[in-house]
């Protein structure tokens, strides 16, 4: 292995971390979801023996849409994890592999076909691979750097 690449592999998350990371993030990214799908969704009527309706619905789709999200989180970071620490490598087919099984596992179960299985698995695949193809990073580095303050005093003179 290339010391360039090993230093990638010292982080200072262990990999049972990074999981919780990951299950964490998707249920407070699904969770908000939850909250816009719930929003878009006609308020259901007042049922005679149910108070708040509207709430219970709102806060069964959180539920559903943040268990989702971190169950995909927590299996695609579990299998990158995984395949990192067995091939000794960080590349974009950790991801894609990650991906894939989150997407054919997770969505698949929910949406009880095969066919699912496969298109939501190679749809998160190619996601994941496409982003780490990039650097992981969204910034190109210029070699500047930006403060929220200036660095320079002010003359004196004016």
């Amino acid at each position: 292995m290339d010391p360039s690449e090993l230093r990638y592999l010292e982080d200072e998350d262990t990999s049972t971390m990074k999981v919780i990371k990951g299950a964490t993030s998707g249920l407070v990214v699904g969770t908000i979801w939850g909250t816009i799908v719930a929003s878009w969704h006609d308020v259901p009527r007042v049922e005679k023996h149910v108070a708040l309706p509207g709430l219970i619905r709102t806060l069964k789709m959180m539920g559903s849409y943040g268990m989702t999200f971190a169950a995909i989180g927590g299996v695609y970071m579990g299998v990158e994890q995984l395949l990192e620490n067995y091939r000794m490598k960080r590349d974009l087919y950790n991801g894609a592999v990650g991906g894939f099984v989150a997407g054919a596992t997770i969505l698949g179960y929910k949406g009880r076909s095969i066919n699912t299985a496969m298109k939501a698995g190679a749809t998160l695949a190619a996601t994941s691979a496409f982003i780490d193809s990039g650097g992981r990073t969204a910034r190109v580095d210029n070699g500047k750097e930006y403060f929220a303050y200036t660095t320079k005093k002010k003359s004196t003179i004016e």
